[in-house]
């Protein structure tokens, strides 16, 4: 592998050279003055005088004085570095609200503020090209809705066998445009960083659940919700927390058999967990599905692969994670602990 160069070093070891070559330009000074000095000498009391001469005047005092350059020459090279290293701890911390972060030049050295200028320019031109793709795509979605719900209300009038297929179909796709619109809002929120406010863990699955229910139930199957810890707040967009237990159980719904039972629970700790009777997700095969337009064995066939992607992201924006355990056949949704 490549060793990276380093700036401080290169620094050091030049200063060294410099150091090095001036000292023995100085003592071949010094020895070509003393070789005058002392003719009235014999050649070796004449080089013993000369060496004691150096060691005494200018190997000392050199000593004496290159000890404190040098610590203060590598100690003026750390604190150059400084910026740079606060400027990385302060991307570091921005992980999870990117958008709309810029690096500080204010405290920059001179050179270095060219490089940081173009990375913030950088750093708009995503953000600015982010916030077009995200419009764009709520734009399409909202102007989608209006003929989707043009077209139900026409095949609510249709007297025909392909009706109620037709109907599926136009369900799916109006699903699809709100996953859209909800992938748009959650993006468009952790731009604006909207400060989320303290919700209920426990009343969002209960709404949900509530919701859901009756099409589980003339599914020929069951739903069960426990809560644990029912006075349990974190800090969250309810909305969007309530659209990724939705999709958790829709996916949940799909994989249960018919009399069988999904399972709902709240607790112990911050955490949403959906189990069902399928197969289960490994984590890698989790990790794979969270990619968008990924789907499952089990997934819908109308759908877009957006369901889990969509939950990942509502998780990441909250700072928690999205977690299997293939052996009790659970997804969770955990939070940062309030």
């Amino acid at each position: 592998m490549t060793q990276r160069r380093s700036v401080s070093r290169r620094l050091r070891r030049g200063l060294g050279i410099i150091g090095l070559i001036g000292t023995v330009l100085l003592l071949a000074a010094v020895a070509f003055f003393y070789s005058f000095t002392f003719t009235h000498l014999d050649p070796q009391a004449a080089m013993m005088r000369a060496i004691k001469e150096m060691l005494e005047h200018v190997a000392l005092p050199l000593i004496v004085l290159l000890v404190p350059v040098t610590i203060m020459v590598l100690r003026v090279i750390r604190q150059a570095f400084v910026p740079l290293a606060e400027a990385a701890a302060e991307i570091e911390a921005a992980r999870g609200h990117e958008r709309g972060f810029r690096i500080d030049a204010s405290q920059m050295p001179a050179e270095a503020v060219p490089f940081t200028e173009a990375v913030n320019d950088l750093l708009t031109r995503l953000d600015e090209s982010a916030m077009r793709q995200e419009a764009f795509a709520a734009d399409v979605a909202h102007e989608l809705r209006t003929p989707l719900a043009l077209l139900s209300l026409e095949l609510d009038r249709l007297d025909h066998d392909d009706a109620v297929r037709l109907k599926k179909d136009v369900a799916a796709m109006r699903r699809l445009i709100d996953q859209l619109m909800l992938l748009a809002q959650i993006d468009a929120d952790a731009a604006a960083q909207i400060a989320p406010e303290p919700t209920s863990l426990a009343d969002v699955a209960s709404d949900v659940v509530g919701s859901i229910a009756p099409v589980i139930i003339a599914e020929g199957k069951m739903i069960s919700l426990d809560t644990d810890e029912p006075a349990l707040i974190v800090n969250a967009r309810r909305e969007a927390v309530a659209a990724a237990l939705r999709n958790l159980i829709e996916n949940a719904t799909r994989v249960t058999p018919v009399g069988g039972t999904i399972q709902v629970r709240v607790g112990p700790d911050a955490t949403l967990a959906v189990r069902d009777e399928g197969p289960g997700l490994t984590p890698d095969r989790l990790r794979d599905l969270v990619q968008r337009h990924r789907r499952a064995d089990h997934a819908s066939k109308t759908g877009a692969g957006l369901g889990l992607a969509i939950v990942e992201r509502i998780m990441a924006a909250h700072g928690g994670r999205l977690t299997t355990d293939p052996a009790t056949r659970e997804l969770a949704l955990r939070f940062p602990e309030p």
